[in-house]
């Protein structure tokens, strides 16, 4: 399995719009963070973790050719914005591309997408074949992705575990019944936001103290914004088997 970083930024990116901060005109290329993303290659399937924003740019940054399926964790404008970028492999695989959401991702969806769900078949808008999931396991494939509920501030959202590895973005808690599902992997990705106290958002800290606490092999920072620090300040503080993650990373499962 092939874990690539599609996007490690926070909801504005990095850098944000007009910001002169040292990150934000930081010359280090792992500085540069688009919404986060990931894509999961495995079992002769292309999956994508949430279409943010920046999917078109990112489908072509990584080359990515064929896409399954996309799974999304959460309903923000950051994580859904670009679904109807999926229309070129449509035109390409000639065929829907499937979505795995919950009722309120799907709802979403309808809100932000009316034209894809409409049921006038308007030529040309994006074809999608809906999957609705909730805490039970699902297969893609032979890929079995088991839900990991968090909490971001009080929206209930979704992280995924597949094998070995768990993907975790927006949390703030983690439910102890939750954090059962999580033990014993190898590989575990985790928001880190800022440095600063954050009402929806791991701290930090508070990402160095979950990852300790579940005790994978090794962890990966993502969801990060610029008041975090650069990458290169911020990499020195991280015990060995913690990482911040940046955009094109690839991690070999």
């Amino acid at each position: 399995m092939t874990i690539t970083f599609l996007g490690t930024g926070t909801s504005q990116g990095v850098p944000v719009i007009a910001c002169g901060c040292e990150v934000c005109t930081s010359t280090d290329t792992r500085d540069n963070r688009l919404r986060t993303s990931i894509l999961i290659e495995a079992e002769d399937k292309t999956m994508v973790v949430d279409s943010g924003p920046d999917f078109r740019y990112q489908m072509l940054r990584a080359g990515v050719k064929h896409l399954d399926a996309i799974v999304f964790t959460h309903e923000h404008k950051d994580h859904i914005a670009g679904m109807d970028d999926i229309r070129a492999f449509n035109y390409k695989q000639n065929s829907p591309v499937d979505i795995y959401a919950d009722q309120r991702v799907q709802k979403a969806l309808v809100r932000e997408f009316p034209y894809v769900f409409d049921g006038t078949g308007y030529p040309g808008i994006p074809q999608v074949m809906v999957h609705p999931i909730d805490l039970r396991p699902f297969s893609i494939g032979n890929n079995i992705f088991t839900p990991i509920e968090v909490l971001h501030y009080k929206l209930p959202i979704l992280g995924f575990r597949v094998k070995d590895f768990t993907y975790i973005t927006d949390a703030k808690t983690v439910p102890n019944s939750e954090k059962e599902k999580i033990k014993g992997t190898k590989i575990l990705v985790i928001n880190a936001l800022q440095k600063q106290t954050h009402i929806s958002h791991f701290t930090l800290d508070e990402a160095v103290n979950f990852a300790n606490e579940m005790d994978a092999e090794k962890t990966y920072l993502t969801h990060i914004s610029h008041r975090l620090g650069t990458h290169f300040d911020v990499s020195k503080e991280l015990p060995d088997n913690i990482e911040l993650a940046y955009d094109g990373m690839k991690l070999i499962i």
